[in-house]
């Protein structure tokens, strides 16, 4: 017997896809922003439509029928293929949604994501974000992200590289340090004052990040030591905070505590070092909206060109 398609069973389909993810009508209802009976009329209809009981409900458990089991079987691939194909039409059209699967470096997602990023989320409510910290990038392609973003100079790679960004190094003390071991003149008095600098290891390398100063084309590398190495920009910033050393640290993390007076920029005539911020994503012919949103999100965000 024929049975012509109507409305009810395509609005309903999410409605139950959403009970059997939550395993109540009342978890359903919240994550679709429905009342309780809203979600039960939803199903009722869909069963009225079908002629059949697609969920035994008591008060204290809910299973499917086997008509339940058979049609769920069916239908719901095709529910899973109709939000994707909408996805891939949004992103024809300018409209970011979806999830958004991104591999972050831990500095820039603990410094600077994690506290804008509800900001974003609220800006494109289409829009599921997934990050990832890691120190490295790995197999963007075979572990299923989106993008990538990474401080430093691309590696030869096959994934397309995008510089969003630059942002400026500073070289920074507590006022504590300073009162202890007096405030370095110039860049050289770091090795040959006996400070106390504070490494951060390099994740491409595994070595300590050499220290530079720049002062528009004049460059100048300096050696320095220390007895604190790390790999953690947190533990980098807090460290330096507490007086234990001298830090070169990223401007965007460092300006609130310069602002409060909690860190001194130690030589901001020698503050020209740029240290690039890079998309990584697969594709250059083909990005989506939910990605352009997110970096043009970045750009904006740091302000720096």
């Amino acid at each position: 017997m024929f049975m012509a398609f109507d409305s009810r069973l395509l609005s309903g389909l999410p409605v139950l896809s959403a009970v059997l993810e939550a395993g109540s009508f009342v978890g359903a209802g919240e994550s679709l922003g429905l009342t309780q009976s809203g979600v039960s009329r939803a199903i009722q209809r869909m069963e009225e439509r079908l002629g059949c009981r697609l969920l035994e409900r008591t008060s204290k458990s809910m299973r499917l029928t086997e008509e339940g089991k058979r049609f769920c079987q069916e239908a719901l691939p095709l529910l899973a293929r109709l939000e994707a194909a909408a996805e891939d039409v949004a992103d024809l059209i300018g409209v970011a949604r979806g999830c958004l699967k991104v591999n972050i470096d831990p500095t820039f997602a603990r410094v600077f994501l994690a506290p804008r990023v509800g900001a974003f989320l609220e800006a494109h409510p289409g829009l599921q974000l997934e990050f990832s910290v890691r120190d490295r990038i790995g197999d963007l392609i075979a572990e299923g992200f989106d993008a990538a973003l990474r401080f430093g100079e691309p590696e030869p790679s096959s994934l397309i590289a995008r510089r969003l960004s630059r942002v400026r190094v500073l070289t920074c003390a507590a006022p504590a340090y300073l009162a202890r071991r007096g405030r370095p003149r110039i860049p050289r008095d770091l090795h040959t004052g006996g400070h106390e600098c504070l490494l951060f290891r390099d994740p491409a390398t595994g070595r300590p990040f050499q220290w530079e100063f720049h002062q528009g084309k004049k460059k100048l590398a300096v050696e320095v030591s220390g007895r604190l190495v790390v790999n953690d920009a947190q533990m980098h910033l807090e460290a330096c905070m507490s007086g234990h050393g001298i830090a070169q640290v990223m401007d965007f993390s460092a300006a609130p505590f310069l602002e409060s007076g909690k860190l001194v920029n130690l030589f901001p005539e020698w503050a020209d070092e740029l240290f690039p911020l890079y998309l990584y994503h697969p594709s250059r012919h083909f990005v989506p909206a939910k990605l352009k949103v997110f970096s043009e999100f970045i750009v904006s965000s740091l302000n720096l060109k």
